[in-house]
């Protein structure tokens, strides 16, 4: 029964991040009030060119999400995403970079544990960094905890529902629990996320036959 509890948890993120469309997340510009221009600066001199502000670091995000979609080829989408992941890599803390790095060293060297003792403070430093609650929902995984790996999973689709990496190792769980119906459901999530990834596609392809014949 927790097994199934944590399941839904996990799932009520991943259905909102492509059910929910991005403009329902925008605020409306605020209108101008009266005299909220000083007389001063009301000329008849001619608009001079304007320098276009730099891009926000989400707008950013939102622009390699939209490239990463349309990319045409397995080796075009790798860059992008390669991009995103470098910008999922930053927390803004330099603390908790130089943990996740230590912890990263950890998984590699198999000392489980530690990693995800660094990874607890990672994610008490910064508690909505996604990639925190990611890395450590991989290394509760690798230890054989996929209940508290399947919470952490849900953590990080709160704060970036478009995690494709959280997603697949969602879909990776349900698919060793038995559960192909939503596994295929997970997986279909990061395709429209990330159409290109081969993996998944041949994740899709292998599962269509179970999931279609039992419907049958």
């Amino acid at each position: 029964m927790r097994l199934v509890r944590f399941l839904r948890l996990a799932l009520v993120p991943l259905s909102l991040a492509v059910t929910v469309p991005l403009s329902v997340w925008a605020q409306p510009a605020p209108p101008s009030r009266d005299g909220a221009v000083p007389p001063a600066d009301i000329d008849d001199k001619p608009n001079q060119p304007e320098t276009p502000a730099p891009r926000s670091p989400a707008a950013t995000l939102d622009k390699l999400f939209e490239r990463l979609a349309a990319a045409k080829t397995p080796e075009e989408a790798k860059g992008i995403a390669n991009l995103i992941q470098r910008r999922w890599a930053r927390s803004g803390s330099d603390t908790a970079d130089l943990l996740m790095s230590r912890a990263q060293q950890a998984v590699k060297a198999q000392e489980l544990p530690l990693a995800i003792e660094l990874l607890d403070r990672v994610i008490t430093l910064e508690p909505d960094w996604a990639e925190g609650w990611n890395q450590r929902a991989n290394a509760l995984f690798l230890l054989g905890d996929p209940i508290r790996s399947l919470f952490d999973i849900g953590e990080t689709l709160k704060r970036e529902p478009r995690h494709y990496g959280a997603m697949m190792g969602l879909g990776t769980i349900l698919r060793q629990q038995g559960d192909d119906k939503r596994a295929m459901i997970a997986y279909r999530q990061v395709l429209a996320i990330y159409p290109e990834l081969e993996a998944v596609k041949e994740a899709v392809e292998a599962l269509k036959i179970e999931v279609d014949g039992r419907d049958a």
